[in-house]
């Protein structure tokens, strides 16, 4: 399954969130999205599942339980995707910022009126 597959899915988003928050245990996750999308513990687990094959979770045995931790190589490779197109983008949000302080130094440089108090 391809990375964007993965996170297209908002059950699996919802799930990234709560271990990108802390560790947790597979029947804490089951509560919580059990709970938020109405889904049964079988299908939680196999959400589980699909984010643990596809490089987006951890877990590991701690006597009886399963405890889940978001894994990074998932991550990396959404933001190798991304990266592409940082080089585009990034320039013109920087020309933007710098637009936005200039515009913002102008209001308040700008003379007041008499009327309203409001600047001109």
């Amino acid at each position: 399954m391809q990375v964007f597959e993965v996170l297209a899915d908002p059950v699996r988003r919802r799930i990234l969130e709560l271990l990108g928050q802390s560790e947790m245990a597979s029947g804490e996750v089951v509560d919580v999205i059990g709970a938020e999308f109405g889904i049964t513990q079988a299908a939680v687990s196999q959400h589980l599942k699909v984010l643990r094959e596809s490089g987006f979770a951890n877990v590991r045995a701690e006597a009886q339980r399963r405890l889940y931790s978001v894994d990074a190589a998932g991550l990396r490779a959404v933001d190798s995707w991304i990266d592409q197109f940082r080089n585009f983008w990034e320039p013109k949000l920087d020309a933007l910022a710098t637009e936005i302080a200039r515009g913002k130094r102008e209001r308040r440089n700008a003379p007041i009126t008499k009327r309203g108090g409001k600047r001109a």
